[in-house]
């Protein structure tokens, strides 16, 4: 099975996108160090030489410095900006302990419209090409959220529109009131992580019922061209390299068939988690969230690999722990 390029309204995207949460020095907020820049444009080289040119950002991550230290590499790389897609996502607030306020979500018009403008400032970029909503809120008004979108969109801030750990049901409703069209559902996939395909298969069976994955999510998104992206797509190193001594012996044997298909095919066990992924008919497009330029390279064998169709079950129900209903 030949895999499909990703098209996002005429921006031609790699199959693989850089997840940029590692960027920055970590979680803190101790201020950014040169060895931090160093790092950022290490990965950004090794993403750019692996033909990664779509590189995903939130306004949280690392509270605010992976986006700030990738701003530096594009300071310091000015024709870069016109050649690679960046997406940033907004609608997390931390908690505010001086107010006795814990960490929310927030979808109201203002504060979609100030997180982009924060987002640019710390990229020091002008537009963005895809702004994603990271959670559910809760309190979120569509037609409010619609008139941030269109807002954004008619300054030139935003060129598309996207959502994050959303259901079908809720892009629905959210497209009711939206004249941007949600063209990204970014949702957490992986060879650990399969309740996406769970929901498919437990059609009818008793199972069912412990499956929190929202029924129908994935069709729809298929029928109305909005891109699948996959965070969380190498399961943290499960399958690729962590130490599994006191994981279960279901994990630990699809570890070892991970292993076994990568030396028979001469690749690393990265390329083959994630093939798995992109073997799927959604086109699903993995965000891959290591910064070490050696396994990030390691990630992009997975571009010129396809998985039969029995290598794909045999991961499958190994993942599972349990043969097929």
């Amino acid at each position: 099975m030949q895999k499909l390029p990703i098209s996002y309204n005429g921006l031609d995207a790699s199959q693989l996108i850089f997840g940029c949460m590692g960027l920055g020095g970590g979680w803190d907020r101790n201020a950014i160090q040169p060895e931090h820049v160093k790092e950022a444009h290490e990965a950004v080289e090794a993403a750019l030489s692996s033909n990664i040119n779509m590189f995903d950002h939130a306004d949280i991550y690392a509270f605010g410095k992976a986006e700030s230290v990738f701003g530096q590499v594009l300071k310091e790389r000015p024709t870069l900006r016109e050649n690679i897609i960046i997406q940033s996502k907004c609608g997390i607030r931390f908690a505010d302990e001086e107010l006795g306020i814990p960490t929310r979500y927030d979808f109201s018009k203002s504060y979609i419209i100030a997180s982009v403008d924060g987002i640019l400032s710390r990229l020091g970029i002008e537009y963005l090409d895809i702004l994603v909503l990271h959670r559910p809120d809760a309190l979120m008004d569509s037609r409010e959220v619609g008139e941030a979108f269109h807002q954004l969109k008619a300054s030139g801030k935003v060129r598309y529109f996207g959502v994050s750990n959303m259901s079908a049901g809720q892009i629905r409703l959210l497209q009711q009131h939206c004249h941007e069209k949600i063209i990204v559902n970014q949702l957490e996939m992986s060879l650990q992580i399969i309740g996406w395909l769970e929901t498919g298969v437990h059609v009818n069976q008793l199972a069912a019922r412990d499956n929190i994955f929202p029924e129908g999510t994935l069709e729809y998104c298929q029928m109305e061209n909005i891109q699948l992206q996959a965070w969380g797509s190498l399961a943290q190193g499960l399958y690729s390299g962590r130490n599994i001594d006191n994981e279960s012996e279901q994990v630990k044997a699809t570890a070892q068939l991970v292993q076994k298909l990568a030396e028979e095919k001469q690749t690393s066990t990265e390329a083959i988690v994630l093939s798995w992924l992109m073997r799927h008919p959604a086109a699903i497009q993995p965000v891959i969230g290591t910064i070490n330029p050696t396994r990030i390279k390691a990630c992009a064998e997975a571009t010129n690999l396809t998985l039969s169709r029995d290598e794909w079950y045999s991961l499958y129900v190994s993942s599972r722990g349990v043969s097929l209903p």
